[in-house]
């Protein structure tokens, strides 16, 4: 049991490793990722405040767009992977490996978590201090509390989506192209979700996303200064989510490797 753990988390540190080093051994690749997110921020905020709207928007634009990096990273870097790998020809390698597939998918968002913080922290930074967003946070402590839950959720839905990457390939990559603008509409990125903006029925459609509930408890905690006991709905759907994805994920996995291995499906067959 010991030993299978350590070997588990040495695979875990090895992907971590190989994500870390390969998304930042390009400079110009970072600098391109913190300057063009900030040009899809700035048009939203420049719109807003062309319509005179309240000064806690450009906060919501820039909370948004922020916890929208997370959104990507776990779309393409992490549940695509497998795709990536099959692609690749080196899939079968993790499947003949006496290890675990959540062991690899932990350290890919482990790995891409750092990356995508260090430029999710420049983006906030940046846009604070050029568009001068107000940020009234009064319980840093909480503002943790809802980002770290609404990381491990959406990790988890990305875990669930490998699986389906793996075994689907180019069909669920463009399924996930499709989805991939309704979902920024549905979670309210640039916008907040309320009665007032959009109707109860898209709001209920955005209840099925985590990212809804992690960005609406990040922007009442970090914009408007409101404390856990304004938030402990977000906390709560977070931990469900995060109850609920975590064994869905490991059970995705399971089944679509084996029906893979059923079908023949996990690997490239060229004519």
């Amino acid at each position: 049991m010991l030993e299978q753990l350590g070997l588990n988390l040495k695979v875990v540190y090895a992907r971590l490793w190989v994500r870390v080093k390969g998304s930042n051994r390009e400079p110009e690749w970072i600098v391109a990722e913190m300057i063009i997110p900030i040009l899809t921020l700035s048009a939203y905020v420049y719109v807003y405040k062309m319509l005179n709207a309240p000064p806690e928007y450009a906060g919501f634009v820039i909370i948004g767009g922020t916890m929208l990096a997370f959104w990507s990273n776990v779309l393409w870097n992490m549940s695509a992977q497998f795709y990536w790998e099959k692609e690749t020809g080196t899939l079968e390698v993790y499947f003949v490996a006496p290890i675990s597939r959540m062991a690899i998918l932990l350290g890919m968002a482990l790995g891409g978590m750092v990356n995508t913080t260090l430029r999710a922290v420049a983006l906030l930074v940046a846009g604070i201090l050029i568009f001068q967003a107000p940020m009234v946070m009064k319980e840093p402590l909480t503002a943790l509390l809802v980002f770290f839950l609404t990381i491990i959720a959406l990790y988890a839905l990305g875990m669930m989506f490998a699986s389906l990457f793996m075994l689907y390939g180019r069909e669920a990559w463009h399924t996930a192209n499709l989805l991939q603008e309704p979902v920024q509409f549905l979670s309210g990125t640039y916008y907040p979700m309320s009665s007032q903006v959009v109707p109860m029925i898209v709001q209920l459609l955005s209840s099925l996303i985590p990212l809804t509930f992690g960005l609406d408890g990040m922007r009442r905690v970090a914009v408007l200064g409101q404390g856990i006991e304004d938030v402990w709905v977000n906390v709560v759907a977070l931990v469900i989510f995060i109850l609920i994805l975590l064994p869905l994920a490991k059970l995705a996995l399971g089944f679509m490797e084996n029906l893979g291995k059923k079908e023949g499906r996990l690997t490239l067959r060229w004519q």
